[in-house]
Formats: structure tokens, C-alpha cells, sequence
């Protein structure tokens, strides 16, 4: 049994939740969501709490399926309330980024713009054309649309220009030293 599949989940007013064998849907003031349950995981909605369990309890194996549930649910839950949000910064002379149609634009010292196309679920803002904030309701959308923002030009460790997360801590090498 996961110490963190154990936690209950609160469902908060105003959203809707339906258990069945395959899944759960979640629906709430900002969209929905549909998360598919591992084999071996169920859910119960009792009271607008959300409880996760496993088939069966002695089985070790489903331990570590029973927690990735829970939160994998409990992340629809907040997406579909809240929604998730990542931000990133340009840092280097001249680059910059700007938003046109369902297309980010990036000038990031290549020879040509780089295009990004953004997908499905997916709100992209950019800020004095140097700040990006990615915003969702499926966390885990929203973080690889950030990786592969970053992945185009990643903070470089000698001058550390590139695309990094906001408050990111990049380690500096220090160069040759010129004799």
C-alpha cells in the first residue's frame, strides 16, 4: 500500500467527477480531463472525497501503481480548478520570441527563426519578448511543451544564454584562461 495513494482526494464545488473501470473524468470550470487507471487501481467517490484503491492488498506490485493513480487523479483535479503554469526566460542579445496565430516565433541566434507550433490545450504568452508563460490543464502537457521550449537553445554554461526556467540555477564554467 503507497503512503501516498492512501491520501484522500477532495473534490472541490463545481467540479464533476465519474469513476468506471477504465478511468476517471474530470470535469471542471476549465476544462476536461479523462485519466486512465493503471491495472489493479480503482477509485471510490464517497461525499466528494475521492479515495484510491487497489485490488489487491497484499500484492507489493501494485503499491507503486496505487500511489502514480492518486496523483495522476488528484493533478486532473487541480487542472481542471486552477491549471498549471510554467514560465521561461530568454536571456541573450537579441533573442527574443513572439506569438502570431497558433505559432511562437523565436529568433535564438541560428540562421533562421524557429518555429514552434503550439499545441492542443495549450496557452502560450509572451511577455517584453523575452518572458514565456506556459499555462494548461493537463500538467503533464504543459511541462513537456516547456522542455521543448527550452530544448531549442538551452542555457549555454559558459555565458549562459539560452531559453531556461524562470529561477532556474545554472552552474557558470569558468573559460580558458588566455597566457
Amino acid at each position: 500500500m503507497s503512503r501516498i495513494g492512501k491520501k484522500v482526494i477532495i473534490v472541490p464545488k463545481g467540479v464533476k467527477v465519474h469513476v468506471d473501470a477504465a478511468g476517471v473524468d474530470v470535469q471542471g470550470p476549465k476544462g476536461k480531463l479523462r485519466q486512465l487507471l493503471p491495472p489493479g487501481v480503482r477509485f471510490e467517490l464517497k461525499d466528494d472525497h475521492l479515495h484510491a484503491r487497489t485490488t489487491d492488498e497484499n500484492n507489493p506490485e501494485l503499491g507503486k501503481f496505487h500511489g502514480l493513480a492518486r496523483s495522476l487523479v488528484a493533478n486532473a483535479v487541480k487542472g481542471v480548478t486552477d491549471g498549471f503554469q510554467k514560465d521561461l526566460d530568454i536571456v541573450g542579445v537579441g533573442y527574443r520570441a513572439e506569438v502570431k496565430g497558433k505559432q511562437v516565433i523565436f529568433a535564438l541566434g541560428y540562421s533562421h527563426p524557429v518555429v514552434f507550433t503550439i499545441p492542443e490545450g495549450i496557452n502560450i504568452a509572451v511577455d517584453k519578448q523575452t518572458h514565456i508563460t506556459v499555462t494548461g490543464i493537463d500538467r503533464q502537457l504543459v511541462g513537456q511543451v516547456a522542455a521543448d521550449i527550452r530544448r531549442l537553445r538551452k542555457p549555454d554554461p559558459y555565458k549562459q544564454k539560452g531559453v531556461r526556467y524562470t529561477g532556474e540555477v545554472l552552474k557558470k564554467k569558468v573559460g580558458k584562461t588566455g597566457a
